[in-house]
């Protein structure tokens, strides 16, 4: 079979299961693992389909109306976003005042943390239960518990969040497109965007999944962060921000 017909064969499948697994497409198109990973890595970098852990998914509309479980999107694009949140965890130097937005990509930032000498504050359960176990001096801020992401947030975390004046944040995104940076609920985009404007430098990390979707709601203008990314295709985001794209140990700035 040649390459443009195990595509087009990869592309129908996904797109009628809506997921499967790469053990499904070796048995289907009659083809090896490795040949297999190979053509799903592809045709993630060309957006045709998203790559997850085990096998790939259909990709959704360019407007993201809702989001995963959180469960869920531990499991998406797992490489791009060790690689994201190790770059972004080197950036934490002595003496920061870091906070830390919910998120998977900003958790995996807590397996590469090695500053000790620094206040973490973060709005998310997990990654306050984590850094506290491994003995970083962490604060959680108050408020309403969403379950969905495990993100506190609401007027009572906004509240929480005004004596601060954070040195860097971190922080997740839904979509990434020129109307900003966005994501499904309100309550969350508003404490998002409040943080934001609290930190002297604002890192959003977006695997290449992120790009040219729109959630409902924007918490931050483009310029308003440093996104932290795998290499990308498409630059045209370097009009408006500086992009840090890692991969392989890399490192390589657009502005």
């Amino acid at each position: 079979m040649l390459i443009k017909e195990r595509y087009d064969a990869i592309l129908h499948i996904v797109n009628e299961k809506k997921a499967v697994s790469v053990t499904e497409l070796t048995g289907l198109l009659n083809s090896s693992e490795s040949t297999i990973r190979r053509d799903l890595n592809a045709l993630h970098n060309m957006r045709r389909l998203d790559k997850v852990h085990g096998g790939a998914v259909a990709v959704k509309d360019e407007h993201v109306l809702g989001e995963n479980e959180i469960a869920v999107k531990y499991q998406l694009n797992v490489d791009e976003k060790i690689k994201i949140a190790q770059y972004a965890a080197s950036l934490i130097q002595k003496d920061d005042f870091v906070y830390l937005d919910a998120g998977t990509t900003t958790e995996m930032m807590i397996d590469f943390i090695t500053q000790k000498d620094v206040i973490y504050v973060t709005n998310g359960l997990t990654i306050a239960k984590e850094l506290s176990y491994r003995k970083f001096y962490t604060v959680v801020i108050a408020g309403r518990v969403r379950g969905i992401t495990e993100a506190i947030v609401g007027s009572e975390a906004e509240r929480s969040l005004k004596q601060y004046h954070f040195t860097k944040g971190f922080f997740g995104t839904n979509g990434i497109a020129k109307e900003g940076y966005t994501t499904p609920n309100i309550e969350e985009a508003q404490t998002k965007s409040f943080a934001m404007k609290k930190c002297k430098d604002c890192f959003v990390l977006a695997d290449s999944s992120k790009f040219e979707k729109i959630s409902s709601i924007s918490f931050g203008k483009l310029a308003e962060a440093t996104i932290i990314t795998t290499n990308l295709d498409n630059h045209k985001y370097s009009e408006y921000t500086t992009i840090l794209e890692v991969e392989n140990d890399d490192l390589h700035s657009n502005v």
